[in-house]
């Protein structure tokens, strides 16, 4: 799928989506298996003589603690979303097919998992209509809601409206006391110069904190590390990046990477130096995020943050809900042995 074309295909995809997802879009996903490599399908679904849909499939060998071999949509701990880049308006045909390859492609695998799907979107709503009207047997067996950013309100009105007055008066003691440490600057951009500098500031600043001790910044491992380079530049190239950055005479304090996919973008990397932590860095660039609000081609932003985050969840008010769906697969015996998995996965909830 690296070939000229068949990128080309594959961007005016991701353009047409009714769904957006930066994480099955070629500039995030090639790079992630050049740098991730494994056992990966990259199903691609032809509409009309077009290309129409995409997602990485994998056959894991277990189901998180249990032993199920199943089928499911490739994640990787730097994706948020598991939604597939399908074209407005195929929803069904998309979903009738990769329902029908997996019947016929099941192998040793139970069913199908689908991770981190929105529950809020058209491909979800599709895909349940295809399943009642073809009577197949699927739940959502686990559900969740994420930090969203969607309002009419500017951001001004949406931050007053968000923090309590006190909060919101400590926040600007908070700022004023950051000023007198010298030259605070806020600096955005949504083109490539300097990215190369940027993503290293991003890194080092990342990997000085708590995440560099838990061995989980992105600088801990050189595959990651140019898993975040690469993609930049590739969003970047494409008009799909904005990067916010909060500086004190010129060192970078906090840092935000986000992903433009109209109508919604990603808030896909943070980091801020915890040296700086009775300041409130990220809190402060947060608000200064909020200008998102601004731009009329964006209607909301996915956090991509852990459920009941303790700082996004205070400011953002809205949610998202997020869900992983099991579907029944193959022929009657496996679809009746997934029956009873799925209602013993019930029980135990």
């Amino acid at each position: 799928m690296e070939d000229a074309a068949q990128v080309a295909a594959w961007d005016a995809l991701a353009e047409w989506a009714g769904e957006p997802n930066p994480f099955y879009e070629s500039w995030y996903l090639l790079p992630s298996l050049r740098q991730l490599p494994s056992q990966i399908s990259l199903l691609r679904f032809e509409f009309r003589g077009k290309l129409a849909g995409l997602l990485p499939v994998v056959r894991p060998n277990r189901y998180y603690r249990y032993p199920f071999p199943n089928l499911a949509n490739w994640l990787h701990p730097n994706m948020f979303s598991g939604a597939p880049l399908v074209t407005q308006g195929a929803e069904v045909p998309f979903w009738q097919a990769l329902l029908r390859w997996a019947d016929e492609n099941a192998g040793a695998a139970l069913f199908l998992h689908l991770r981190d799907l929105p529950l809020d979107g058209p491909l979800h709503a599709a895909l349940n209509q295809l399943l009642a009207s073809e009577r197949r047997y699927a739940e959502v067996v686990h559900r969740e809601e994420r930090a969203m950013l969607a309002s009419d309100l500017t951001p001004e009105a949406y931050w007053d409206a968000s923090l309590s007055g006190k909060k919101r008066k400590e926040l600007r003691r908070q700022a004023n006391r950051l000023a007198d440490e010298g030259t605070v600057a806020f600096t955005r951009s949504t083109d490539g110069e300097g990215l190369e500098a940027w993503c290293q500031d991003f890194l080092r600043l990342e990997a000085a904190g708590w995440k560099g001790q838990a061995g989980s910044a992105l600088a801990s491992s050189p595959a990651t590390a140019a898993l975040f380079a690469e993609s930049l530049a590739g969003a970047a190239e494409r008009g799909r990046l904005e990067r916010l950055t909060l500086s004190l005479d010129d060192r970078p304090i906090a840092m935000l990477a986000s992903f433009l996919t109209p109508p919604g973008a990603f808030s896909f990397k943070t980091a801020f130096d915890e040296g700086f932590a009775k300041f409130s860095p990220g809190v402060l660039l947060q608000r200064e995020n909020l200008a998102i609000l601004s731009r009329p081609e964006i209607a909301w932003t996915d956090s991509c943050a852990a459920a009941d985050h303790p700082m996004i969840d205070h400011i953002w008010r809205e949610r998202r809900e997020i869900g992983r769906i099991s579907i029944a697969i193959g022929g009657s015996a496996r679809r009746f042995a997934f029956r009873q998995l799925l209602r013993a996965e019930t029980r135990r909830k």
